[in-house]
């Protein structure tokens, strides 16, 4: 497998992040009281689709918010 590339073939931009990205997910699902619980081996098969994309779709929104909150401090996020 090339390097920076996961199980599922997608290319991560900062390998570094996967775990934080990942205690993002199970912060958010739990807020959300979806079932998950970490360590489940990202088995998400029982979940249904639908809470599984607002878990994603709140991950995107507090990214954005993370994002827009250094730039008003007056600083851009680092260039991909």
């Amino acid at each position: 497998m090339a390097a920076g590339q996961n199980g599922s073939g997608r290319t991560q931009l900062v390998p570094e992040a996967h775990s934080m990205l990942d205690n993002m997910k199970y912060e958010i699902a739990g807020e959300l009281g979806i079932p998950v619980y970490q360590g489940s081996e990202d088995y998400w098969g029982e979940i249904p689709s639908r809470d599984c994309g607002k878990v994603g779709g709140s991950m995107v929104k507090r990214m954005i918010a993370m994002a827009e909150k250094q730039i008003a401090q007056g600083s851009m996020p680092d260039k991909i």
